[in-house]
């Protein structure tokens, strides 16, 4: 089972959002990493055949999804980074409306539902308007729609949006059982959703994937770049203009704990650390391209 993406594209009248992307995804895991506007919802539109590319294709198992039409839809579960619902739904009602849609047959909707409001903890506001839920309470029935017609590929854009920390790691951990046999795709900047969970990341940036690989193989390409070090706090500020500081933590007497990232040690005493992603990334996405791109 694959999903192959051949140089892909989407051109908008003033903007190149993907360009010439080429990707097979396979069953397992997959992060997709990148800063704000690096084309990762774009791309995920067009897996999902809901944005026409202006060039390219994508196939499952060797046949064109635009040809398959229903078919692939009936596989497919999708996420997106804001999902539409009447402020007149019940969170149940809305997830019956949602598998009448995907042709969930009947005698299946009430159990799979259930199962689903179990999983994701949402069973004691079932009956609530999803209009009054808490943010990460609406991001988790988004997570149930995407789920209801059991997907062999599944799509996530930015899913753990708004889930505070127990959250987060309960849909992880059901992630990666859920992941067995198909394929799921999770878009995020935050790095640690899918640091252990993913059996590879491809990391986009200006419309372009740049790498493809496994944590173990991305963060190769940083080893020795990344340092920890303690420093006195009033050189802290010094020390701020002229590194890359990616943590700090404070110390007894008056000293900080820094990690920053790199070519050379810089500081005395300075020692080198085993790279994480979230080092990659940060040294792939400086802060000012960033802020450039309004995260």
């Amino acid at each position: 089972m694959e999903l192959k993406i051949e140089h892909l594209s989407k051109h908008f009248k003033d903007k190149t959002a993907v360009d010439d992307v080429c990707l097979t995804l396979t069953p397992g895991v997959w992060g997709l990493l990148g800063a704000n506007g690096a084309g990762k919802t774009t791309l995920m539109r067009m897996i999902a055949d809901i944005m026409t590319p202006t060039s390219g294709t994508i196939s499952y198992d060797g046949t064109d999804i635009h040809k398959m039409g229903e078919a692939y839809r009936n596989l497919f579960g999708f996420l997106p980074q804001d999902f539409g619902y009447s402020r007149d739904f019940t969170v149940k009602d809305y997830l019956e409306y949602i598998a009448a849609l995907k042709d969930v047959p009947a005698r299946e909707t009430t159990k799979k539902i259930n199962h689903l409001l179990e999983i994701l903890t949402l069973s004691d506001v079932k009956n609530k308007k999803i209009s009054k839920l808490s943010g990460g309470m609406k991001r988790r029935v988004g997570i149930a729609q995407a789920m209801l017609n059991d997907p062999k590929i599944l799509i996530m854009d930015e899913p753990t949006a708004g889930l505070d920390p127990g959250e987060r790691v309960r849909f992880r951990n059901f992630i990666s059982e859920f992941s067995h046999n198909r394929m799921v795709l999770i878009s995020t900047h935050i790095v640690s959703d899918i640091e252990y969970i993913a059996t590879r990341n491809a990391i986009m940036k200006a419309g372009h994937i740049i790498d493809v690989g496994t944590t173990d193989e991305l963060v190769k390409q940083i080893e020795g770049k990344v340092w920890n070090c303690t420093v006195p706090a009033e050189k802290l500020p010094e020390y701020e203009l002229r590194l890359r500081i990616i943590n700090q933590r404070g110390e007894d007497n008056n000293q900080v704990s820094i990690r920053y990232l790199a070519d050379k040690a810089e500081l005395d005493g300075a020692v080198p650390a085993s790279p994480r992603l979230e080092d990659l990334y940060l040294w792939l996405f400086p802060q000012t391209d960033l802020e450039k791109e309004g995260m």
